[in-house]
């Protein structure tokens, strides 16, 4: 009862963040993903060191190096949204990120103790599995959609389409395909799916989900969401969230288990760490921002 109740309370409060985060303006909306990517970025350097040990050995160079790039790259994508008349957070960002990641191998040279491209090549995978992904986030919230009355598959913005509409309905359908293949794994579920990575998910469960998400996006884009956005496109965002944010769980339940740990991290009492509340949104995201600048930019 203890930790039903922890759980709930944590669920709550981090809805609430999130909403707040994502709704109440375009800086809110960056300093919630600036500040997932900096706990992530953490996170995913963690199990590194754990399931290679020379990680371990990287300079503070090299540790703390990598860590400001990421949060550069969260500022370089916001190009010259913030900053006014003067020099922006953009710009800003583009210069440390530059600085960063041009200078990390020369530091990694000249400082560690046993210099290894592995370990190099370690944290730019971070940068591309956690920065990447939420930095494209960002830039769908502050990407100027165009506005159309003109019915058709690249144009059917209907009225004026609030920069965190597309975000805020990547990560609802994700937590509809979670929520409903937990539900249908738990009442059908009989077939495991992924065995080694994630024994307690079941093809039923897997296959149910998607379906039923994409279903509930397609209803209610065709009834109530048609008037911001053309129903298919709720459809195939949701598509998309069900079958890349499911191998994007799968990805980190892999990385776990190699790390020989059943959480990334502990921030959240209940659910884990920042990486195991947003694996999902890791995978999904860059194929969602190809989608959009694709079919609705």
């Amino acid at each position: 009862m203890k930790t039903f109740i922890t759980r709930t309370v944590t669920a709550l409060f981090f809805v609430a963040i999130m909403l707040g985060g994502i709704l109440w303006n375009e800086l809110s909306f960056f300093l919630l993903f600036f500040l997932i990517n900096f706990f992530a970025l953490q996170e995913y350097f963690l199990l590194v060191r754990q399931i290679d040990p020379e990680y371990k050995e990287v300079s503070p160079w090299h540790k703390f190096g990598v860590l400001i790039a990421g949060c550069a790259v969260m500022m370089a994508v916001t190009d010259k949204h913030f900053g006014g008349s003067g020099v922006s957070l953009g710009e800003i960002g583009w210069v440390m990120a530059f600085i960063f990641i041009l200078l990390l191998p020369l530091g990694e040279i000249l400082m560690s103790r046993n210099f290894s491209l592995k370990t190099i090549g370690y944290s730019l995978l971070g940068l591309l599995y956690v920065t990447a992904p939420l930095s494209l986030m960002v830039d769908l919230r502050l990407f100027p959609y165009p506005v159309s009355v003109v019915p058709g598959w690249h144009t059917e913005i209907r009225g004026e389409l609030h920069g965190f509409l597309i975000p805020l309905l990547l990560i609802i359908f994700i937590w509809i395909n979670d929520t409903m293949a937990y539900i249908v794994g738990s009442l059908i579920g009989r077939t495991p799916f992924f065995p080694s990575i994630s024994p307690k998910k079941t093809i039923e469960g897997t296959v149910g989900g998607m379906i039923l998400a994409i279903a509930a996006a397609g209803v209610f884009g065709y009834f109530w969401g048609d008037q911001w956005l053309h129903w298919p496109h709720w459809m195939a965002l949701a598509c998309i969230a069900a079958i890349f944010g499911t191998a994007g769980d799968l990805l980190e339940s892999r990385l776990k288990r190699l790390a020989g740990v059943k959480d990334s991290g502990r921030i959240m009492p209940g659910h884990g760490g920042f990486l195991d509340r947003f694996d999902s949104l890791l995978v999904a995201a860059p194929f969602a921002w190809i989608y959009v600048r694709l079919f609705i930019a």
